[in-house]
């Protein structure tokens, strides 16, 4: 059993802060070379949403799955991947000099969580890895 206890130790937390600072370094490159990409080939601004979902799913995806070890990968995983999208949430408004939270906000937490649940079981279940 996956206790409250066992979660708050020091290998776990330092695991999600491992995935989490990877996940926001892996997302604020791919969001400033995908900008780039748009001024080369002046691409839509209705391009911009789906592209940062898919940049913020595939960088939780890659931090779970490179940092989350041991057990718990389905808490572990969550967590950070919920982490992950405030953190990224907050750089990006602090670039952009404005905070504009939405009711899709919160819908992005909770794709974030799912997302890194997933990474964190994938995580934990490579093996050779420990």
């Amino acid at each position: 059993v996956y206790t409250v206890r066992r979660f708050f130790m020091r290998a776990n937390i330092v695991q999600i802060l491992k995935a989490t600072l990877a996940a926001v370094i892996f997302s604020l490159a791919c969001v400033l070379a995908f900008s780039l990409v748009m001024q080369l080939f002046s691409l839509s601004a209705s391009a911009v949403k789906p592209v940062n979902q898919v940049i913020k799913i595939l960088a939780i995806a890659a931090g779970g799955v490179l940092f989350i070890r041991g057990s718990g990968g389905l808490v572990k995983g969550a967590v950070y991947g919920a982490l992950s999208v405030i953190v990224t949430f907050l750089l990006f408004s602090a670039i952009a000099g404005a905070i504009s939270i939405s009711a899709l906000f919160f819908a992005e937490i909770f794709i974030g969580a799912a997302a890194g649940a997933v990474s964190g079981v994938i995580g934990v279940n490579i093996r050779g890895r420990e």
